[in-house]
């Protein structure tokens, strides 16, 4: 099978003395794959190359079997097929329908589809409802959960999560958990970085460990995991009014 991601000789320079290695790394379609790793692993910024808004000072990365030559209008194309959601997402300070249109509107999606797409996103992650709420009036878990809910509804190929259930509880944590580990099957690839030890385990995902910059090793399963978690169904459900 073809990567979707084959990054090779991988060297990236911050600015702040930090420096990511990746000698070499392949991430298949159609997969959850686990960033983990301490703070200042490098898990954060090995997103943004994923999402194509950064490049190497050396090394090549390959999106969909073709070497990228980072130009303008090639970096345009695919990052249409890719979404990042940062673990501090930006809202607009409007209406938590417009932060959700506003991307789609972009790509020139209007009207019943729009609102289809804004409402069904919503509803995935326990937010049904919530269209006329301003982004001001959102607890931090909401505004995670309106980020992930915006780059649902653009549909995208590559979903990128930086902690995306940082200060969430238990229950929302699951919740969401079973609507991320159900994306493969829709056709969504699934890169996300953790703190959480066991949440590669509970998203039968696979793990990649960053250490120092560097990969500690290969991709691989989580040992002895189940090949479906007892506390995660495989068919998502919106969250119920208690777990809200």
């Amino acid at each position: 099978m073809t990567p979707l991601y084959a990054l090779r000789d991988i060297e990236y320079r911050n600015g702040t003395g930090f420096t990511l290695q990746v000698d070499q790394l392949h991430l298949h379609p159609g997969r959850i794959y686990a960033l983990a790793g301490p703070n200042g692993s490098g898990k954060s910024t090995l997103l943004r190359l994923l999402a194509l808004l950064a490049r190497p000072q050396r090394g090549q990365i390959s999106f969909g079997g073709a070497p990228l030559s980072f130009e303008a209008t090639e970096l345009q194309r695919h990052r249409r097929r890719v979404t990042l959601v940062e673990q501090t997402p930006y809202l607009f300070d409007r209406s938590v329908a417009h932060n959700l249109a506003f991307g789609l509107r972009l790509r020139g999606v209007r009207g019943e589809q729009l609102r289809r797409r804004c409402s069904l996103a919503l509803d995935q992650v326990g937010l049904a409802g919530f269209e006329q709420r301003r982004a001001r009036q959102l607890s931090g878990g909401e505004i995670q959960r309106v980020a992930l809910a915006r780059a649902l509804a653009l549909e995208p190929e590559v979903l990128l999560l930086d902690e995306p259930t940082a200060n969430l509880d238990r229950q929302t944590i699951l919740a969401l958990e079973r609507l991320i580990a159900d994306l493969p099957s829709r056709g969504i690839t699934v890169i996300m970085a953790t703190h959480d030890p066991v949440q590669p385990k509970r998203l039968n995902g696979e793990l990649v460990r960053l250490v120092g910059g560097r990969l500690a090793d290969p991709p691989h399963p989580p040992e002895n995991r189940p090949q479906t978690s007892p506390e995660i169904s495989t068919c998502p459900r919106p969250l119920n009014k208690r777990e809200r």
